[in-house]
């Protein structure tokens, strides 16, 4: 064997990697924890555009408690679950930029409603905690319906576009009884079943009722099989 040159080569390159793994087995811990790696940026974008709610300051704040270590050592995970704990944070991205930084993409929250008087609804039919000046329609019921109140908000708004009207509130008692409020102060009863006819129903009787009333409704029950019900503003002296 000692006279094959093939042999003896081949043996040589065998325990020359063997050798070179056992080093960076022993060495490569020690080597990545060195200061030779530093973070030096952080870069941040927002989820197709400009970051609208969540300031760099809190982003800044959360790297400097959670980017810990050099760009080897940095738990990536951790920053992350601190971002998206970040208001009106919906999703968080972080990934390492050779050779010295790390990119952040942040997905906000599109808000869509209020939920109650305590938190805000997005388009997805998820509840956030936030802050909004923005004059938004009222969403009143259970967590579990948030998402289906948000499908019908959709659903609601179009039906009452001929009519130039908007959805102020959204209502759905435990018992699913929807009642909706419009922008210009008409509260409608649609009840539990064909709530989208009955609004088709309003929609199209909306003027006939105008002309008749000479005055615009406040509240108009539409539950019943053959007609409604409708309460007129209070006359005052």
């Amino acid at each position: 064997m000692w006279d094959n040159h093939q042999t003896l080569r081949l043996l040589a390159n065998t325990m020359f990697v063997f050798l070179l793994v056992l080093i960076m087995y022993i060495v490569g811990p020690w080597a990545i924890n060195l200061p030779i790696f530093p973070l030096k940026e952080v870069s941040v974008a927002g989820n197709g555009g400009k970051l609208e709610h969540v300031t760099r300051d809190q982003i800044n704040s959360v790297i400097r408690s959670q980017a810990t270590g050099n760009f080897f050592t940095v738990d990536l995970e951790a920053i992350r679950n601190a971002l998206i704990k970040l208001p009106w944070v919906r999703t968080a991205s972080v990934r390492r930029h050779w050779p010295k930084s790390l990119e952040i993409v942040l997905e906000e929250h599109m808000v869509l409603a209020l939920w109650g008087d305590l938190a805000l609804v997005n388009t997805y039919g998820e509840i956030f905690e936030g802050v909004t000046n923005t004059r938004l329609p009222k969403f009143i019921g259970q967590m579990e319906n948030v998402r289906e109140m948000t499908n019908q908000h959709a659903i609601f708004n179009k039906l009452l576009q001929p009519l130039g009207m908007n959805i102020a509130q959204i209502d759905l008692s435990p018992r699913r009884a929807w009642r909706i409020y419009t922008n210009n102060g008409v509260a409608l009863e649609l009840g539990r079943e064909q709530v989208e006819d009955r609004l088709v129903f309003y929609v199209s009787a909306h003027n006939q009722m105008i002309e008749k009333f000479k005055k615009q409704l406040t509240y108009v029950d539409l539950r019943y099989s053959n007609g409604f019900a409708v309460r007129l503003p209070e006359i005052t002296q």
